[in-house]
């Protein structure tokens, strides 16, 4: 799926046919199985994210493959292995590609296709937000917003898993107890809606779990200004999105009186970060892999797209309200 100009994508993203590069010594063909459509996938397109490929550029950042065929000089893959992105820019809506090898990252092939389709971008933003800014121990808290977004799911997942409580917040919307009972059923402690937030029936909570310690944004706005009322003294929060695209208000009150701390997280920046740690890389790969075999960590709620349909997929993928990702089945 390629894009030769940035705008709305239903509108630039087309479908085309292009000849497989032949296969350098570095290289690995490989068989791509299915990619997500994500935020940033539609921001790239349209011209706005912070990172954007060179045009004409294929589309999607996320996504799993099988090796088809290895390059002479590559060492840690061969004809079999499922291999994700090791960073972002791939370009991963397509049926086969040929990377270099060190642009790619192994993946055990005893997960499922959609767990390891969407492993590389939410379930490590969700595993480095509650591993990087707060010390938590089991029992401390955590309240986010957008938990029903794919870092939400998997922030509440790996934090059951740890021990730690969660407090999700989410838009009020017609079909509101289904989505409170799939969340609870993920692993969430408590589920609100924004206007929840600001009542008196918020103190209810804080009789059974500590406030939180950690407050996670991909809002901003009032959501934001809400959430972090309710954090500790001496709290972090950590915004890694803006999706109503608002600013972060803070009341001067909350730096003087409660000493809370603002930080920014952007997981494409921390891989930048740690291209010569690859231990830490493989150590977290590890701990979400392993989470997955265990069943505390399954992939978000998914809808499959046949790639021919990817226009349908586009646009479902920027409708309101919908907490299904959109997968294309390559």
């Amino acid at each position: 799926l390629l894009y030769e100009r940035h705008g709305e994508p239903a509108a630039v993203v087309q479908l085309k046919d292009l000849e497989v590069p032949k296969l350098g010594d570095c290289d690995v063909h490989v068989k791509m199985l299915a990619a997500p459509i994500n935020p940033a996938d539609i921001n790239m397109i349209q011209g706005t994210y912070p990172l954007l490929s060179p045009l004409p550029a294929v589309g999607g950042n996320e996504g799993v493959g099988e090796v088809l065929e290895a390059g002479r000089r590559v060492t840690a893959l061969k004809p079999g292995d499922w291999v994700i992105p090791a960073d972002a820019g791939l370009g991963t809506w397509r049926t086969w590609g040929v990377f270099p090898e060190k642009m790619l990252l192994k993946v055990p092939s005893d997960i499922s296709v959609l767990c390891a389709a969407t492993l590389s971008v939410n379930p490590c933003t969700a595993f480095r937000v509650l591993a990087d800014f707060e010390s938590l121990v089991p029992g401390d808290s955590v309240i986010q917003n957008a938990a029903n977004s794919g870092v939400g799911q998997a922030v509440i997942q790996i934090a059951r898993a740890s021990g730690i409580k969660t407090i999700n917040v989410v838009r009020d919307r017609p079909d509101l107890p289904k989505l409170v009972e799939r969340l609870m059923a993920l692993g969430a402690d408590h589920v609100i809606t924004e206007e929840m937030l600001r009542k008196p029936e918020m103190k209810d909570i804080f009789k059974s779990i500590p406030r939180p310690r950690l407050a996670l944004n991909c809002v901003g706005g009032k959501s934001t200004t809400e959430m972090l009322r309710h954090l500790q003294p001496k709290g972090t929060m950590v915004t890694y999105g803006g999706m109503a695209k608002q600013p972060v208000m803070v009341p001067v009150s909350a730096f003087i009186f409660r000493d809370v701390r603002l930080r920014g997280f952007w997981m494409t920046q921390w891989r930048k970060d740690h291209v010569q740690d690859q231990e830490s890389v493989a150590a977290m790969m590890d701990s979400l892999c392993q989470l997955i075999r265990r069943g505390q960590l399954t992939a978000p709620a998914c809808t499959e797209v046949p790639l021919q349909d990817y226009r349908v997929a586009l646009e479902a993928s920027m409708k309101p309200f919908v907490s299904s990702k959109q997968i294309l089945l390559l």
